[in-house]
């Protein structure tokens, strides 16, 4: 059985929550990633690369964004690609809503909707993403949420819906425990190390970053991760603040172990109010102090255990920090860090995933052999009511 996923993300921007999970269901079905369209002067056409049984599907489009038949012209792409892989049965898997318009007239064995954000809280969202999101899910037979607060906000609208929230590859980020050796660009930089990893957008939390970083100039803080969305040049400037750019994703750890303390450092504003950062926990595996600002998800899986610092402002950023980095023993938090993410990896999400959609399929099953013999026994009625009456 085939995967057949629609995402809003490149599969090579930042290896996240789609890679973690898809990487790990292709030892279990053949993967096809369909990204969203690229436009140019060529013609319509899909180039495809396979990274082991995943399929990244590209679609090249002719002409620009605003074409009247573009969700036309993404349907026979993706025709041409069943025909050509001889795509029977599968599932359809959204992580974009706005993907449905292209997916009119499929039919999979069953639909899954991974729900990792709210799409619709972010910069540039399409203004019909949220009415797209209620058709997915009328659509869809299984609902997975990215997150404890999103699932919350959701799970009235949906019967078979299920949080799994951000989980961890504890062995890759472990790994930071042990490393010695900084990467070239950041073993110049001294300590004590801030650091934080991860796509710098409109949920980063500028003004706490610039505020911190001008008070305390013997801090350093390392930011690594694209910059998208906004402008470059309302990023703070300092000599203690270092941009490092995007790193891939097996450098992280490398990074990770240089640092004294790691942030999940989010404004709150509209998008950030339902998310569930997968930075949390790897900072965490990668026995790194952490400081929050106070995402929901993260204060109520690990702020209120006294696994993460909970921070509301600059001030309780430079308490906090300065407490932190007077710690010399850590063994106890460490043991305590260990212990509660002892069950939480992306091999046991995919585990409890497939569990569930290999339910939801032999539901589907059961409820269409009864379709068949009520239909069949209606039929029967039918043709013994048109006979002539026995003499």
């Amino acid at each position: 059985m085939e995967i057949v996923c629609f995402s809003h993300l490149r599969w090579d921007f930042v290896f996240q929550r789609p890679q973690h999970l898809l990487t790990r269901l292709a030892d279990h079905f053949r993967i096809y990633y369909i990204e969203e369209p690229l436009f140019h002067q060529d013609f319509d056409h899909n180039s495809e690369v396979i990274h082991n049984n995943i399929h990244i599907i590209k679609p090249h489009l002719r002409d620009t964004p605003d074409e009247d038949n573009v969700a036309d012209r993404q349907k026979l792409l993706i025709r041409n690609l069943f025909f050509k892989h001889k795509i029977n049965d599968y599932i359809l898997w959204y992580y974009t809503p706005m993907a449905l318009k292209m997916t009119v007239g499929l039919n999979p064995v069953i639909t899954v909707y991974d729900c990792m954000d709210e799409l619709s809280a972010f910069k540039f969202a399409h203004p019909e993403l949220k009415q797209m999101e209620k058709e997915l899910l009328n659509k869809a037979d299984v609902v997975f949420c990215g997150g404890n607060n999103l699932y919350n906000a959701k799970k009235h609208q949906h019967s078979n819906i299920h949080s799994f929230p951000s989980s961890i590859d504890k062995k890759h980020f472990g790994a930071a425990r042990n490393i010695k050796q900084d990467p070239t660009d950041q073993v110049l930089i001294p300590s004590p190390r801030f650091g934080f990893y991860g796509v710098i957008d409109e949920r980063f939390d500028i003004e706490l970053i610039s505020e911190v970083a001008e008070r305390k100039p013997d801090w350093q803080f390392v930011l690594i991760g694209p910059v998208v969305k906004i402008d470059p040049g309302t990023l703070p400037r300092s000599k203690n603040i270092h941009y490092l750019g995007s790193k891939k994703y097996n450098e992280l750890p490398s990074y990770l172990s240089g640092w004294d303390i790691s942030l999940v450092s989010f404004a709150l504003n509209e998008s950030t109010q339902f998310i569930s950062p997968t930075k949390t926990p790897e900072y965490l595996a990668g026995g790194k102090p952490v400081i929050s600002t106070p995402i929901k998800d993260v204060v109520d899986t690990y702020g209120k255990l006294g696994l993460v610092h909970i921070i509301n402002n600059a001030d309780e950023f430079i308490e906090t920090a300065a407490k932190e980095l007077a710690v010399t023993d850590k063994h106890a938090w460490l043991q305590r860090v260990d212990k509660n993410l002892a069950n939480n990896s992306w091999e046991i999400t995919v585990t409890n995933m497939r569990k569930i959609m290999y339910e939801a399929i032999a539901e589907k099953q059961i409820i269409a052999e009864q379709k068949k013999k009520e239909k069949f026994a209606e039929t029967f009625m039918l043709v013994k009511d048109s006979l002539p009456a026995a003499s």
